[in-house]
């Protein structure tokens, strides 16, 4: 086929670069699942500086791992889902937060939103949905609620907070300041536990 662009496709692999998509125990994922992509090719990086221990993680037999999560359609595009650290696994499914981000921001009455995860006693973490709404307009939860029922049930947020959506110079969300502000100490202690 001759690759042309496709919309939201971040591409193809170009001469010399090698490209997979992996599981969590880095073997290569289904066709059109979404796992953590890898690449090969002259322009990766050798190593991080003085971190033999950071190296070690992310160059594995010559592959680099991205920790973005991605997936491969039909043509041979790849597209990013989401950074692996992001991910929220609720009861067992992995939640991407830029596609129930993606669905909310096209609310008319949200400016802005952040979902991040947040520890839970039954299903390891759920979905949290930081909500800042246009200025001059209210919302309410079960606006936001009803919004949702277009989504699979265990995409939809199981909480959701209206706030400020902190980001960062090149508007990046700060999602570390809103587990930090949301999650706090119980994170922390979450993650002790398991």
């Amino acid at each position: 086929m001759d690759h042309i662009d496709k919309v939201g496709a971040i591409g193809v692999p170009g001469y010399g670069w090698s490209v997979k998509i992996v599981d969590e125990h880095d073997q290569p994922v289904e066709f059109g699942q979404v796992g953590e992509l890898c690449v090969q090719g002259p322009g990766v990086m050798t190593c991080y500086y003085h971190d033999p221990d950071a190296t070690a993680e992310v160059l594995k037999d010559g592959w680099l791992h991205t920790g973005d999560m991605a997936k491969q359609d039909e043509d041979g595009f790849y597209f990013l889902v989401d950074r692996k650290k992001d991910v929220i696994i609720s009861g067992g499914e992995n939640l991407y937060p830029v596609q129930i981000e993606e669905f909310l921001s096209a609310y008319p009455k949200v400016h802005d939103v952040a979902v991040i995860g947040l520890p839970d006693h039954r299903l390891g973490e759920i979905a949290a949905a930081v909500i800042q709404v246009k200025e001059g307009m209210t919302c309410t939860e079960s606006e936001i609620n009803q919004y949702c029922t277009d989504l699979p049930r265990y995409k939809r947020p199981r909480k959701i907070i209206f706030a400020d959506v902190p980001r960062n110079p090149t508007g990046k969300i700060e999602k570390p300041k809103l587990r930090e502000k949301y999650c706090g100490v119980r994170l922390v202690e979450a993650q002790n536990r398991a």
